[in-house]
């Protein structure tokens, strides 16, 4: 597999999607809800995976497609040897309501659900992340790296809060609290997939998140992971399918063990 001409492809394929998502961006639509009143999908998110989705259906016939609008399509789990995660905007209830922070997520993992590539796009900036797995990870093409701040109180950190943020006690309040009277900032920008960019290009240091899905931080945690950073749970292991754990920490590495403590409330 030419990973790299894949890469190419797909770089091209995530500006078309942001082409498609900012054709909506200006003009009205309906949104619609899903779980609750906080999840909400619109027909830009549907027209934009149906642009990505049926692209990589006639590219890649033989691999599985996971798309956050559309389920599952393309070859069967069972016989499939590739994995595509695709988020079509990632923020949108930024996009919804015109708030110029959100993208498009595009990753390619094995069967083991470890990412081989990955491009996040953000078309309100023109800015494109991408990586593949052993060769490096870029922004706009040139070579990134994560910060290399030490100490977690010079540290900005960012997370986000589940839909069912309303009626579950495991919400993210606690770990937020703990948080934010230990770093330099604590931000909540409602796009996972940046957080993870973002903490790859060095502007955030770390990222944590639970109740999160594979579409949003697949190829995020490959970003981290080739500009220098760590990847884990909460409790700092990185288990086998990590994808399918609903729950994601991303540091620079230095201040990860620091995170982890925070995170499951230990001693500092």
């Amino acid at each position: 597999m030419d990973l790299q001409a894949i890469h190419d492809h797909v770089i091209q394929l995530a500006r078309r999607a942001g082409a498609t998502i900012m054709d909506f961006y200006d003009r009205p639509f309906k949104e619609m809800t899903k779980s609750n009143a906080a999840d909400i999908v619109t027909p830009a998110d549907k027209a934009t995976e149906t642009v990505i989705v049926s692209d990589l259906l006639a590219h890649y016939p033989d691999h599985h497609v996971v798309g956050e609008e559309g389920g599952g399509q393309g070859a069967e789990v069972h016989t499939a040897e590739y994995f595509w995660y695709v988020d079509p905007i990632d923020g949108t209830n930024n996009f919804a309501n015109k708030i110029p922070h959100f993208s498009t997520s595009i990753a390619l993992a094995d069967k083991d659900l470890n990412p081989l590539l990955g491009v996040i796009y953000d078309p309100t900036r023109d800015e494109l992340f991408s990586a593949i797995k052993g060769d490096g990870a870029w922004v706009d093409g040139e070579a990134m790296r994560v910060s290399t701040t030490t100490d977690l109180s010079q540290s900005i950190v960012v997370s986000g809060f589940p839909y069912i943020k309303w009626t579950s006690e495991d919400n993210n309040l606690a770990e937020w609290s703990r948080f934010v009277v230990r770093v330099r900032g604590a931000r909540r920008t409602g796009s996972a997939a940046l957080d993870a960019a973002y903490v790859a290009c060095g502007r955030f240091e770390g990222y944590w998140e639970r109740h999160i899905n594979s579409w949003d931080i697949a190829a995020g945690a490959l970003l981290v992971q080739e500009a220098g950073g760590t990847v884990t749970n909460y409790a700092g292991e990185t288990p086998p399918q990590y994808l399918d754990q609903r729950e994601i920490l991303m540091s620079n590495g230095h201040i990860h063990q620091d995170m982890v403590k925070l995170l499951t409330h230990s001693s500092m």
